[in-house]
């Protein structure tokens, strides 16, 4: 990389990012039993969803009308008609440090664009990251713990595993690492940071464009130069667009799958019985994923606009709402996941979960989240005999009311 290419810090260098998420995301360890009560009242609320669990409601949307929208059957309706129900919410929020991402686009915008990025992260093409970016990452950080007996599994493994990855796919340099992960991270804090979020989009912006630059001239093989130089049906992505994908890559690709691990790793140590049948056959890890994204998401809610008056549920809601659609709530819903509050790998449902969302925005990363997933608790399996939770340490909590995941993870393991 040429020495031109530095990346910027805050104005302030005392703000810590990573302090102020717990303030943004929340640090409720149940917010559950408040969702099944507003699902017993009904699925349409008229009500921003931050305010339920007594948070600062977000002041760029007070000028608008909010619907928290609870329970499987209207999360899945919205999520399927992405003609009423648009994303363009994102632009409100997201958007004000992403930029113009796929996360805000609609319709034909989308879905020209998001085939270009999908051509990157199809299951053949991650499937192949496994041996080359992803064993290696898992290799590194366990052997940092292997020989103590002991670790916190948060703190050491995996909310560095994921990030990590991103690094290697994106080549970083080592130096800009740390400020890097402060800047994606405080780019999620709009909410409450709206100044900080800003300067994070844009000093990431001046980073990227220029190594987009640097890495054209020199024809490389790593997500930069390969985004930048793909193109289907002759047409490139605009730079602004790319820009905007690689700013929101770290927290789409790398938190919510640090956050993902975390609680896969949590359902299983709690319950050594299934935690057991994982270790004696491999073939369940797919569903022990599968399970653990359906019972504690990263990802509690997402945001959708109307597009134009509309009834949900019964319910009119005007053109212009901002609705709040709980996917948490779903996921628990008891009409279709018996028993929900309980992690069950073996649990036999014809309902689908929408951990990795529904319709036309599903996660572009879910099948790369699903790699990870799949070799670090292989490797947790292999590497540490007998992995069971620490007695002597406090027992992990899943906390958050936006975003969910335990702080920390203490184990112990034979040497």
């Amino acid at each position: 990389m040429n020495a031109s290419v530095n990346i910027k810090g805050f104005e302030d260098p005392n703000f810590d990012p990573f302090f102020s998420e717990k303030g943004a995301f929340g640090d409720i360890l149940d917010p559950y039993a408040v969702l099944d009560e507003l699902m017993d009242k009904g699925s349409v609320h008229p009500v921003e969803y931050r305010t339920i669990f007594n948070a600062r409601p977000n002041a760029a949307l007070g000028h608008l009308k909010h619907y928290t929208i609870v329970g499987y059957d209207a999360v899945r309706e919205v999520l399927n008609k992405p003609e009423i129900y648009l994303n363009k919410a994102f632009e409100l929020t997201l958007g004000t440090s992403f930029g113009k991402s796929i996360s805000t686009m609609d319709g034909a915008e989308h879905q020209r664009y998001r085939r270009i990025f999908q051509k990157a992260f199809l299951p053949q093409v991650v499937s192949q990251w496994g041996g080359t970016l992803v064993d290696p990452v898992v290799t590194n950080l366990l052997e940092a713990f292997l020989d103590r007996g002991s670790a916190d599994l948060v703190g050491e493994f995996t909310h560095h595993y994921p990030f990590q990855i991103i690094y290697r796919q994106l080549a970083l340099p080592q130096e800009a690492i740390t400020t890097f992960h402060k800047l994606a991270v405080a780019e999620t804090l709009y909410a409450i940071y709206p100044d900080e979020a800003a300067e994070a989009g844009h000093n990431l912006g001046e980073y990227f464009n220029a190594l987009i630059d640097e890495r054209l001239s020199k024809n490389g093989e790593d997500l930069v130069s390969l985004l930048a130089r793909t193109e289907v049906d002759g047409e490139y992505l605009p730079r602004e667009v790319l820009v905007s994908f690689f700013r929101q890559l770290v927290n789409a690709a790398g938190d919510t799958t640090y956050r993902a691990t975390s609680v896969l790793f949590t359902a299983l140590l709690k319950d050594p019985e299934q935690l057991e049948a994982v270790r004696q056959d491999r073939s369940l890890i797919g569903p022990a994923i599968e399970e653990a994204v359906r019972w504690e998401g990263p990802v509690l809610v997402t945001s959708r606009m109307t597009s134009e008056d509309t009834v949900l549920d019964g319910v009119p809601i005007e053109k212009g709402a901002y609705l709040h659609v709980v996917l948490g709530s779903a996921n628990r819903d008891a009409r279709k996941f018996p028993d929900p509050h309980r992690f069950d790998l073996h649990r036999q449902s014809d309902a689908r979960h929408y951990g990795f969302g529904m319709g036309p925005h599903i996660c572009l990363g879910q099948h790369l989240a699903r790699v990870e997933m799949t070799r670090a608790l292989n490797a947790l399996l292999d590497r540490l005999p007998n992995i069971r939770l620490d007695e002597d340490m406090p027992p992990p909590e899943i906390r958050g009311f936006l975003m969910r995941s335990p702080e920390h993870l203490y184990v112990r393991f034979d040497k």
